[in-house]
């Protein structure tokens, strides 16, 4: 769990990667009906996973902007 100074929480980078952790952490139970033989909930799964790629890109974008307008 990301714990952090409300002083960050305004930052973008550090937004995304709060709402991919809550992404996760909600698919944690899916990924155990997965292993458990339900092939549905690994559907859910590879969904999810997918969202967090997404939102991994995002934050790779934004960490780039953010230095850029530091050194521009």
């Amino acid at each position: 769990i990301i714990k952090l100074n409300n002083m960050y929480t305004e930052n973008n980078v550090i937004k995304t990667m709060i709402a991919m952790e809550k992404v996760f952490q909600s698919c944690a139970e899916d990924a155990e009906k997965f292993v458990e033989g339900n092939n549905s909930a690994g559907t859910r799964v590879r969904k999810a996973m997918q969202q967090i790629k997404n939102m991994a890109q995002d934050v790779r974008v934004e960490v780039q902007r953010q230095k850029n307008t530091v050194t521009a």
